[in-house]
């Protein structure tokens, strides 16, 4: 059977299996459960302990839990992905063996963040990395003492990079002679124009 919410896929083994952990949890702490997992989905920082107490009247062992967390991710970033209604994602949740309330108290949460997820995903989509900043530096040696005369520049590039998922920043230092900072400079302004006639 295929799911809208997988892409018109088959639903992945992996959620079918996960879904009677889903329905051990009460609707109630499901939808918090929700919450925290739409926070982390979102960029914020997710609270572990908290859910960890609303399962524990569950009685789910450590890998339950992140199970379970890893299950409401997937269910509520594919739907976004592929843009599934509330009425819709509930119905196909129900499908797979999940009860009502467990579905429609899942699909009120992720209604109300659906839109914000969806930017936050394209924001993230196809991307590993963002340019912060570029520092440079041009360095012109005049002799060494190998040679008596070298007139020779050197560029110094440092690309100051931010990571998507992360939010850390790495530095990336390259040191290029003249002519291959030309063609690097070539290269990048024929890549813009390429992206440029995407647009």
């Amino acid at each position: 059977m295929r799911f809208r919410f997988c892409g018109d896929l088959d639903c992945p083994d992996w959620v079918l299996a996960e879904i009677s952990t889903l329905a051990k949890i009460s609707s109630v702490k499901l939808k918090l459960i929700c919450a925290q997992v739409l926070r982390d989905l979102l960029g914020e920082a997710m609270e572990y302990e908290k859910i960890l107490k609303l399962t524990s009247d569950a009685r789910l062992e450590s890998g339950d839990v992140k199970a379970t967390i890893a299950v409401l991710g997937f269910i509520l970033s594919s739907a976004a992905k592929h843009n599934v209604d509330g009425e819709s994602l509930s119905s196909e949740l129900q499908q797979l063996g999940l009860p009502k309330e467990h579905a429609g108290g899942l699909c009120r949460s992720y209604e109300e963040k659906q839109s914000s997820l969806q930017d936050r995903l394209r924001a993230c989509s196809l991307r590993l990395s963002r340019l912060g900043s570029v520092g440079w530096r041009v360095d012109y040696t005049l002799s060494s003492s190998e040679l008596q005369e070298v007139n020779e520049p050197l560029v110094h590039l440092s690309f100051h990079l931010r990571d998507g998922e992360r939010g850390g920043t790495a530095a990336v230092p390259m040191a290029l002679s003249a002519d291959k900072f030309r063609v690097l400079l070539a290269e990048l302004k024929q890549a813009q124009a390429m992206m440029n006639t995407l647009l």
